[in-house]
């Protein structure tokens, strides 16, 4: 006997008996998603490295060390560690900037980032979002955060906690930059290595640290005054108060965040996180926010877009657990072949039955049944002959003989 292979350390088996979990989270993402307006869209987990580097940014951890990158007849090809940018990438390359706005767009499928697996990450781990396009207004942005609050609600999460804030544009956000670095850079040398990479790269990505030495340094009065200054221009202070008023008048209870800056390089303006407090420290369920320059920085018309991405492993540890469905029928019969016909007859009928394959005793077929099925339709000599069926309930124990022509009715 060979070498048992094993799964690889980060990824993780979903197992029948999980799957029901996932249905169920699918399945809310597409009663809300579609509530909406927004339409599924598929892209390819595979996509040319390009798009990463420019779209989700050379200074972020993602692209810097996390990416499952390999060579394949002289292209550099990337697993996608998101799909923020693959969906732009399809929304230029198939013309949608031509479709009415907003295009509004949500997808699901896994993501791969090498990572040090943690509670509810893994190295290929899934992702539920949406994009919105063609909208500038903050209107767009209130519907995206409440899309994310009624999903997350669906799927039975209501200890949530909103929190907001803006990036700003380009232009009133480069100020700001240097006044942060000024600040920060007699501290430097005792910055974190990374924080190191980002002083001059992208200081704003400094405040996203999570090494305890950095945060204290951040925390320091000097540093907080810049950090919590007003530095929005006239315009984006506007977007960011008009957000604030939709969010007051949809009811959301949301709090201000100026250490929130998110971990890509494409957001501008609003950024938001939604968090559970069954999470620990890593409590955060949902991201998203405005990246108003990513589909022009990739090769399209300058488009104002917005949207959030969540994992779906978070979310599934914090639901309770769902039972899988139980069948309809388990067939319970010596006769395997009046069995087949059986079957396949009600299952043309809709119904979910499965049949005994093994010809094992009829007490073994009965506590199959028991585990898996709702009743077990007994199909014996004698209701062959009679083109008849007993039906035991396998939840009261009752049991009954009906026409064959009636057990769609009576199992209904």
């Amino acid at each position: 006997m060979g070498k048992i292979i094993k799964v690889l350390k980060g990824t993780k088996d979903i197992l029948p008996q999980d799957v029901t979990m996932w249905h169920f989270v699918e399945d809310c993402a597409r009663k809300v998603f579609n509530s909406y307006g927004f339409n599924e869209i598929r892209t390819p987990i595979i996509e040319v490295t390009e798009l990463f580097s420019r779209g989700v940014g050379d200074t972020t951890d993602i692209v810097n060390k996390e990416m499952y990158t390999f060579e394949k007849s002289d292209r550099s090809i990337t697993l996608r560690p998101e799909n923020t940018a693959g969906v732009v990438r399809s929304y230029i390359e198939n013309g949608m900037s031509r479709l009415s706005s907003p295009v509004k767009l949500w997808y699901k499928g896994p993501m791969f980032r090498y990572e040090r697996p943690q509670a509810g990450r893994q190295r290929q781990f899934h992702q539920v979002g949406v994009e919105m396009f063609g909208i500038s207004q903050p209107s767009a942005d209130a519907e995206v955060i409440l899309t994310a609050v009624d999903f997350l609600k669906s799927v039975g999460l209501n200890d949530l906690e909103v929190e907001i804030n803006s990036l700003g544009c380009p232009k009133c956000r480069a100020e700001f930059k240097e006044k942060l670095k000024n600040v920060i850079r007699p501290y430097l040398n005792d910055l974190c290595e990374d924080c190191q990479t980002r002083f001059d790269k992208n200081p704003l990505r400094l405040l996203d640290c999570k090494v305890e030495e950095c945060q204290k340094i951040y925390a320091k009065p000097e540093i907080q005054t810049v950090i919590h200054s007003d530095f929005l221009c006239e315009e984006c202070k506007n977007h960011y108060d008009e957000l604030k008023k939709y969010l007051d008048n949809l009811k959301i209870k949301y709090s201000e965040n100026k250490l929130l800056v998110r971990g890509l390089d494409y957001y501008t303006r609003t950024v938001f996180e939604i968090k559970s407090n069954n999470l620990g420290s890593q409590n955060a369920v949902c991201g998203g926010g405005r990246y108003d320059g990513l589909v022009e920085q990739l090769g399209g018309e300058h488009t104002p877009a917005v949207g959030f991405a969540m994992g779906m492993e978070r979310l599934i540890s914090l639901i309770p657990e769902i039972k899988n469905e139980l069948l309809d029928g388990y067939i319970v019969s010596n006769s395997t072949a009046e069995a087949f016909l059986l079957a396949q007859e009600l299952r043309n009928k809709g119904l979910n039955v499965e049949l005994d394959l093994a010809n094992k005793k009829f007490t073994k077929q009965l506590e199959k049944a028991s585990k898996v099925a709702k009743y077990a339709l007994i199909l014996g000599e004698d209701e062959i002959s009679q083109n008849k069926i007993s039906v035991k309930n396998l939840k009261t124990g009752e049991q009954t003989t009906v026409n064959r022509a009636e057990i769609l009715n009576y199992i209904n």
